[in-house]
C-alpha cells in the first residue's frame, strides 16, 4: 500500500490529515501490518482533550496491545465509532474509512514536528 504524501506521520505510527483547523487521525498501514489480526479498539469520548504524544486510546490484536498516541493537541470533535464494530475498516482502509478521531487543533505548529511520507518510510527502515 502506498502512503499518502499529503498527510503527516508520527514516529509512533499514527497519521494526521489536516482539514482546516481539524486533524483527522488514524494509524498507518505499517502499524496495521505489525499488529496483524485486530481484536479491539478503545477510543475516547467526543469533547475530551487530546495532548500531543499522550495516550488517547488503545488498539489490541491477537499479538499485542498498543497505546494510540495523539500526534497533535486539541479537542476531540468526532470519533469514528463505526470502526469499533468493524475493525476490518482499519485494516482495509487505514487512511480513509479507518480514521479514528478528529481533533480541533489548539496548536497547529505541532504539525511541524511530524514526518513526511518519505521521512516516515526512512523511520520504519531504521526501526527494523
Amino acid at each position: 500500500m502506498s502512503r499518502p504524501a499529503d498527510i503527516k506521520y508520527a514516529p509512533s505510527h499514527e497519521w494526521v490529515r489536516v482539514e482546516g483547523d481539524i486533524a483527522v487521525i488514524g494509524i498507518t498501514d505499517f502499524a496495521v501490518e505489525q499488529l496483524s489480526d485486530l481484536a479491539f479498539v478503545d477510543l475516547p469520548q467526543k469533547g475530551t482533550a487530546a495532548k500531543k504524544e499522550a495516550r488517547f486510546g488503545e488498539i489490541e490484536s491477537t499479538k499485542s496491545v498498543s497505546d494510540l498516541l495523539a500526534p497533535v493537541s486539541g479537542e476531540i470533535v468526532d470519533v469514528n465509532t463505526e470502526i469499533i464494530e468493524n475493525l476490518q475498516m482499519i485494516s482495509s482502509s487505514p487512511y480513509d474509512q479507518g480514521w479514528m478521531i478528529r481533533v480541533r487543533m489548539s496548536d497547529p505548529s505541532e504539525l511541524a514536528t511530524l514526518l513526511t511520507a518519505d521521512e516516515y518510510a526512512a523511520h520504519i527502515l531504521a526501526e527494523e
